[in-house]
């Protein structure tokens, strides 16, 4: 046994679980974590807001495969970065955010402590999967622990960690660090495999879905999409699980309502790690599927909630994929012989990409240009990060090509505005040798426009393409298609290069694809971040 303080018992706890890096901003209360930082090895990014914080952590989550850290101080701050817990939250990403609290015998009745709330406890469990309050400093190591094993053993969601003010700094004995139990991936049960493969074998139409859970299964998914012959659509988290360029591939396509046609008329759907929820479809309810329905997910929520699902397989994505595929490569009788299945397949998806990019021709028009400049000058892993934007969701989601190499890290189910600048940094940080762009709109970039500061400092080469519509450009086109005077969507011009130049970075303008080409080649060589706006009409 040993005596250390609430604040060092955090982080040794970290660095013994692997931290690395945390994101934050110190504060009154917490400065006893700050203390140890650099001593245990952990290095620290400091955003200008605890939003930008959680964003970035968020990212770094990402990208790096391990949990973000961030940390804030009491009250305000930690409702600063609810709203990150929230998108960590819906997107399945395993962020720990750790503050202080009251004094451990606070009174019931309010006092004026500083940055005082009634329970910052009760705030978290509303957006994370777990807020811990300890009782004591040996019981620090133990929350840790207890987060850390739910990153690795179950559906990836954010936790708090509240450690109250006087434990921070009073020194108590303290044991050995609990460490996390080492991940062990579940694989499915094998007679449910079994029967889910015949179901494949069977199929003559059958089709897979892939949200962001089938993330480590990329190779697994894309050979038993081959096998089976069967085009492959992914939701906004598993954007370029498999190559957006592959034959097989309809990349991000689930909106689309020629896509939902044709998934509905499937004799056998497999989806793999996605709620096939609302955010997925872009449209309330389940989709309409005639089929037989077969899920692989890590949560077993997902397989009883939504759609009636034939045959749940509950496991890890990857043992559970590879099984599947072990299982099918055995066909039975009568089954179409594989290369007239393939040709089929592949004229089936160019078809419908012909019909999904139809439906929305006169809307993406004005973005497609700029993104092949985007693409022309990235390397194939490249990082995006995504805002909550039309060039976003309407543009670069569908029709900015990625494969497996590449990320795309879009804030999809709880969808916040200002989260691709902080979310670059993340992915920058856990990244350094990958080239990262941000994409956002103009309302949404000024959600977060100060985390320019963060990357100056950071000295992070980091281009921030801004689509500048002069507002809130889907808000106002909702309006306008319910007959409504668009009101309070307009916002007042900004140069947002030379506001780029004022917190010492660098702003060019794009007027057209190949002036964003070279803008963003320029961007990639600069030792600081540089806002390129492209100025956009709004929609008529």
């Amino acid at each position: 046994m040993s005596e250390m303080t609430g604040g060092e018992a955090l982080v040794r706890a970290l660095a013994l679980h692997g931290v690395r890096t945390a994101f934050g901003i110190p504060g009154t209360h917490n400065l006893e974590i700050y203390r140890h930082l650099d001593r245990h090895g952990i290095a620290h990014v400091t955003p200008r807001h605890e939003q930008g914080a959680g964003y970035a952590a968020d990212a770094y989550a990402r990208v790096s495969g391990r949990p973000g850290v961030a940390l804030t101080t009491t009250g305000p701050a930690l409702l600063n970065i609810a709203a990150a817990v929230g998108q960590a939250y819906s997107d399945s990403v395993p962020l720990l955010v750790v503050s202080p609290g009251v004094p451990l015998r606070h009174p019931r009745l309010p006092t004026g402590l500083l940055h005082e709330m009634r329970s910052q406890t009760e705030a978290m469990r509303g957006v994370a999967a777990f807020s811990h309050r300890v009782s004591s400093v040996e019981e620090v190591g133990v929350a840790v622990a207890r987060a850390f094993t739910l990153f690795g053993t179950e559906r990836p969601r954010p936790a708090h960690i509240e450690i109250p003010v006087d434990l921070m700094e009073t020194a108590e004995p303290v044991g050995d660090v609990r460490l996390a139990p080492p991940a062990v991936p579940t694989a499915p049960h094998e007679a449910s495999v079994r029967d889910a493969a015949d179901v494949l074998r069977a199929a003559r139409r059958p089709a897979l879905v892939l949200g962001g859970g089938a993330r480590g299964a990329a190779a697994e998914c894309l050979a038993l999409a081959e096998e089976l012959a069967a085009p492959v659509v992914t939701t906004a988290n598993g954007k370029g699980i498999v190559a957006e360029t592959h034959p097989l591939a309809l990349g991000v396509s689930l909106h689309s309502p020629a896509v939902q046609e044709w998934l509905a008329d499937r004799d056998a759907v497999l989806a793999v790690g996605t709620e096939l929820a609302e955010s997925d479809l872009w449209s309330a309810g389940p989709p309409a599927l005639n089929g037989t329905l077969l899920r692989v997910d890590l949560d077993p929520a997902q397989l009883y909630g939504g759609l009636r699902t034939a045959h749940p397989l509950l496991g890890d994505a990857a043992l559970a994929v590879r099984a599947l595929l072990d299982s099918c490569r055995h066909p039975g009788p009568g089954t179409t012989p594989r290369p007239a299945r393939a040709d089929a397949a592949r004229a089936e998806v160019v078809r419908l990409r012909g019909l999904r990019d139809a439906e929305t021709a006169e809307r993406d028009a004005r973005w497609l240009p700029f993104l092949r400049a985007v693409r022309s000058v990235l390397a194939p892993d490249a990082i995006l990060t995504s805002d909550s934007a039309q060039c976003c969701y309407y543009g670069a989601l569908p029709h900015l090509p990625l494969g497996p190499e590449g990320r795309y890290l879009h804030p999809t189910g709880f969808g916040t505005l200002g989260y691709a600048l902080p979310a670059a940094i993340g992915a920058k940080t856990a990244a350094p040798g990958r080239e990262v762009v941000a994409l956002s709109g103009d309302g949404g970039f000024q959600f977060s426009v100060q985390e320019l500061a963060t990357a100056v400092q950071e000295r992070l080469t980091l281009p921030v393409v801004v689509f500048d519509n002069g507002g809130y450009g889907e808000i106002r086109d909702e309006m306008t298609a319910r007959g409504d005077t668009p009101t309070a969507v307009g916002l007042s011009p900004v140069d947002l290069p030379a506001l780029a130049r004022a917190y010492g970075g660098r702003g060019e303008r794009a007027d057209t694809p190949a002036a964003l080409a070279d803008a963003l080649t320029r961007a990639l060589a600069a030792p600081v971040p540089t806002v390129i706006t492209v100025p956009e009409e709004p929609a008529r």
